[in-house]
C-alpha cells in the first residue's frame, strides 16, 4: 500500500515500508494500515480448547458476552458465545463456573482489542475436577508440603491470633465468639476477603502473607463457613495451598464442615473441623484452666503434707536411738585412737631427732678432723703465688716473686729472697 503524493498540495510522501522491520520513525505505519495485517495475524490462528472459570455473563440478541478467568493467576479472556451453544447448560451456565470452550481468536480492528469467538461449550465435571485435585495432592505430597515434620506446634496462649474470613459470613462470628469465651484477654487481627469465585485465592493467600508478616501474630486462622464443592474449590488450589505451606507462623485450618476436606487442611499444621472448633483449639478454656490449677494446687498441697508428715514421724524415731539422745558415744572412740596416734607419733618423731643429733655432731668431728683449717690451727702454714698457685717446691718460685701465706689466723705477705 502506497501513498503517492501528487495533487500539488504538498510535499510527495514516500512510500510505505512492506515491513515491519523497515520502519522507522521518520516512516511509520499508520494505524490504519498495522490493525488489518494485526487482525490477519490473527485469524491464521487455530481454535483451541480453553479452560477457565466463568464471571460477568450477559446477553445481547443471541450472543452472550462473558469473561474466562484463570483461576491461579490473575488473568482473563473475553469471550463471545452463541446462546444456543450453552442452551444445553441451563442455569449451570453461571458465574463461577468451570468450563472448557472451543474459541478462535479475533482481533477488533476498530477498538484493537483481542478476543475469542467461540462456538462450543463444556461444564467440566465434578469428577473430572476431583482427579485432578487428587492428581495435585500427589504432587505435592510428593514434595514434602504434607510432612507431619513440617507441622508447628500452636502457642498454648497465644496473645493476638489472626482471622482470614468471609467479609459477610458467621466463621468470624463463631471464631471469635467462641475465642473470647474461652480467654476474654485474646487480640484478634483480622482479614475479611473473600472467600469463594475468582478472587478467594489471590485475596486469601495475600492474607495470609500479610499476617503472616505481623510479628504479634502467633497464629494464623483460616476460617470459612461450609459450602457446595464448588465453593469450595479455592481452598484445594495449588497457588493458596504453596502459599499457606509458606507461611512460617502457625497456621489452622477451618474450612466447612466435618466431611469437607480442601488440601489446606492438609499443609495447615491443625486442622479444625469447623470455625467453632479452631476457637477451641487455638485458647485454652480459663475456667478448663483454673480447674486444673485448682486441682494442682489441691494435689500439691496435699503431697507436700504427707511428706512432711513422713519426715517428721522419721525425725521423732531417730531422737529416741541411743545414739541420738548421747551422739558424743560415736566420737569418743575415735578421740582416743587419735590421741594415742598422736602420742606414738610424737614419741617417734623425738626418737628420730634425736638419733639425727647424734650423727650430726659424728660427722662434724670427723669433717672438722679432716678440715684444712685444724692443720693450720697445729702451726702449719700454706703458701701460695699472688694468682693462687700453691707452692710445694722451692722451685716453683723465684727471687723477688711477691707470695701469700695463710695461716690458721689470717694471711702474711711475703717475697723471695733467695730461691
Amino acid at each position: 500500500m502506497a501513498q503517492g503524493g501528487g495533487n500539488g498540495d504538498g510535499p510527495e510522501r514516500l512510500p510505505l515500508p512492506l515491513k515491519a522491520a523497515d520502519t522507522t520513525p521518520e516512516r511509520p505505519w499508520p494505524v490504519r494500515h498495522l490493525a488489518p495485517k494485526v487482525a490477519d495475524y490473527v485469524a491464521r490462528m487455530p481454535p483451541v480448547w480453553v479452560e477457565g472459570q466463568v464471571l460477568n455473563v450477559r446477553r445481547w440478541n443471541s450472543l452472550l458476552f462473558l469473561t474466562l478467568r484463570d483461576t491461579d493467576l490473575d488473568m482473563s479472556l473475553s469471550v463471545t458465545l452463541p446462546a444456543v451453544a450453552a442452551m444445553s447448560l441451563g442455569d449451570r451456565f453461571a458465574d463461577g463456573a468451570h468450563v472448557v470452550v472451543h474459541a478462535r481468536p479475533q482481533y477488533q480492528v476498530k477498538k484493537g482489542s483481542l478476543g475469542f469467538s467461540a462456538d462450543r461449550v463444556r461444564l467440566v465435571g465434578l469428577g473430572e475436577l476431583l482427579a485432578r485435585i487428587e492428581h495435585l495432592k500427589g504432587v505435592l505430597a510428593a514434595e514434602g508440603l504434607f510432612d507431619e515434620s513440617r507441622k508447628r506446634p500452636l502457642p498454648f496462649l497465644p496473645a493476638v491470633i489472626g482471622l482470614v474470613c468471609a467479609q459477610q459470613g458467621d466463621a468470624e462470628h463463631d471464631v471469635v465468639s467462641n475465642a473470647r469465651a474461652r480467654w476474654p484477654a485474646v487480640q484478634f487481627e483480622i482479614r475479611r476477603v473473600t472467600v469463594q469465585g475468582p478472587s478467594a485465592v489471590p485475596e486469601v493467600g495475600a492474607a495470609i502473607a500479610e499476617l503472616d508478616a505481623d510479628p504479634r501474630v502467633e497464629v494464623v486462622v483460616v476460617a470459612r463457613g461450609g459450602g457446595s464443592f464448588e465453593d469450595l474449590l479455592p481452598f484445594s488450589n495449588e497457588t493458596l495451598v504453596r502459599a499457606a505451606a509458606a507461611c512460617r507462623t502457625p497456621l489452622v485450618s477451618a474450612i466447612g464442615h466435618h466431611m469437607d476436606a480442601p488440601l489446606l487442611d492438609l499443609v495447615a499444621d491443625l486442622r479444625a473441623s469447623t470455625p467453632t472448633d479452631a476457637a477451641k483449639r487455638v485458647v485454652p478454656d480459663v475456667t478448663e484452666e483454673r480447674a486444673r490449677l485448682v486441682q494442682v494446687r489441691t494435689r500439691t498441697r496435699a503431697a507436700l503434707t504427707h511428706r512432711l508428715a513422713r519426715e517428721e514421724s522419721t525425725l521423732a524415731h531417730w531422737r529416741t536411738r541411743p545414739v541420738m539422745a548421747r551422739p558424743e558415744t560415736l566420737v569418743v572412740p575415735h578421740e582416743d585412737a587419735l590421741h594415742r596416734q598422736t602420742a606414738r607419733g610424737r614419741a617417734a618423731v623425738d626418737a628420730a631427732l634425736a638419733q639425727a643429733a647424734t650423727t650430726t655432731a659424728r660427722l662434724a668431728g670427723q669433717v672438722r678432723a679432716l678440715s684444712p683449717a685444724a692443720t693450720l690451727e697445729r702451726g702449719y702454714a700454706v703458701v701460695q703465688r699472688t694468682d693462687g698457685t700453691v707452692v710445694r717446691s722451692p722451685d716453683d718460685v723465684a727471687a723477688g716473686d711477691r707470695l701469700r701465706v695463710r695461716v690458721a689466723a689470717g694471711e702474711l705477705a711475703a717475697e723471695v729472697v733467695d730461691a
